[in-house]
């Protein structure tokens, strides 16, 4: 197994699970503004800690496929 910095090469493949709006932007392309729109009209699923806002990708993948029109 290859080592970059103390990591392996299996860690750095791996997808963490809870996405910040920043990360869902980035990777998902709904701007954080569209993103606080989905969750007012509770159409978005995600979770809340205190003040923050955090996103699931199993969730969200699950949701955009249920999601899908054609």
């Amino acid at each position: 197994m290859t080592t970059i910095n103390n990591m392996t090469s299996e860690s750095i493949n791996t997808q963490k699970s809870w996405l910040t709006p920043l990360d869902l932007e980035t990777e998902y392309g709904f701007s954080k503004s569209r993103q606080a729109r989905l969750r007012m009209e509770k159409k978005i699923p995600y979770s809340k800690i205190g003040s923050y806002i955090r996103y699931n990708r199993e969730t969200i993948n699950k949701w955009l496929e249920d999601s899908r029109v054609a």
